[in-house]
């Protein structure tokens, strides 16, 4: 881990390619390498501007993302792009294609493209999205984009990994009640309406000014610069508006830095992920055999209607205290 961690800081793609796969990975000798590999880069200093970006299916976020990602590579700054692939609910599998649509991105010498399956995690991202986005970051990555899988309106959790969150919306894809909705609305930094192009330019300006209009309803945050959140127009296709896109990005971040809000969010997310890797490994606590068999019982007295959900729910819990005590007095007295 110490040769791969060091490879990394080198900026060593083939390296960062493995290490990505190492903590996808759900094995548990490869969840311990992950972890000794992330102590590794603990502290090296760098920071990515991480740049999250969700929308609906179509709006045409992998186009974004490409001309947006190489207009950065033209102006000298190294891009990684998370693009998150939605899973199959049957066969678990995912199509990954996302970097065949970023042909041109791709063969650019200061971009690295990564998909990788949502597998069953929610909110729009992988569980291990994070991880991913902090082996970018250690190995020297001017900017992270993070693309969600983009599913719908409870899509937040890439909020908890980026440092600026762009929601890009279709033209005529709602109206001012449909922007004053809670939810990936709300933890929007800015919301940009693309395809202005052709025939739906006028259509994207009238999208624009609703939701325009529907984000001064909206109840202002402390890490929010002044005319933020806000709504403008772009067309990824003909490559107008992406400058000013990025303009308003660099702008709020550079804002957030000098106000310190930008500190503090990173360290309101670490805070987030220490609490959501506790959960994740109190559920991984009910794939043991024991926890397996014991779930096997409550639920066969649940379906046959002896017992009620809750109260069978409290049992196992009760079950599984019981025998970690059990292994644990055993432990001390060994």
């Amino acid at each position: 881990m110490s040769e791969i961690a060091d490879r990394i800081l080198r900026a060593d793609r083939r390296a960062l390619a493995r290490a990505i796969t190492l903590v996808e990975s759900t094995r548990a000798d490869h969840r311990e390498q992950a972890v000794a590999l992330l102590e590794e880069l603990a502290g090296h200093g760098r920071q990515a501007l991480r740049i999250g970006l969700s929308g609906t299916p179509g709006v045409g976020k992998s186009t974004f993302i490409e001309l947006f990602g190489t207009m950065l590579c033209g102006q000298g700054l190294t891009v990684a792009v998370l693009a998150v692939d939605p899973s199959s609910a049957r066969t678990g599998g995912s199509i990954l294609g996302d970097k065949t649509r970023m042909e041109r991105l791709a063969r650019l010498p200061g971009a690295f493209i990564r998909p990788s399956p949502s597998q069953t995690h929610l909110g729009g991202v992988a569980r291990r999205t994070r991880e991913a986005v902090a082996l970018c970051e250690a190995a020297g990555f001017d900017v992270v984009l993070i693309e969600t899988v983009g599913v719908g309106q409870s899509e937040t959790v890439v909020a908890e990994l980026s440092d600026v969150f762009v929601l890009l919306l279709a033209p005529a894809g709602g109206d001012e009640l449909q922007g004053v909705k809670r939810g990936i609305m709300e933890a929007a930094d800015m919301i940009v309406v693309n395809k202005a192009d052709g025939d739906l330019k006028s259509t994207a300006m009238r999208t624009c000014a609703d939701y325009a209009g529907a984000l001064r309803l909206l109840r202002k945050r402390p890490q929010d610069a002044p005319g933020f959140p806000k709504a403008m127009t772009c067309s990824a296709l003909e490559e107008q508006g992406l400058a000013a896109v990025w303009a308003e990005i660099t702008a709020l971040s550079t804002w957030r830095r000098a106000q310190g809000h930008w500190d503090l969010r990173r360290a309101q997310q670490a805070r987030h992920w220490f609490s959501e890797e506790v959960r994740q490994a109190l559920l991984a606590r009910l794939e043991t055999p024991f926890a397996r068999a014991q779930m096997a019982i409550h639920a066969d007295a649940v379906a046959r209607g002896e017992t009620a959900a809750g109260a069978a729910a409290k049992a196992l819990l009760a079950a599984l205290q019981s025998a970690g005590d059990s292994l644990d007095e055993g432990a001390n007295s060994a």
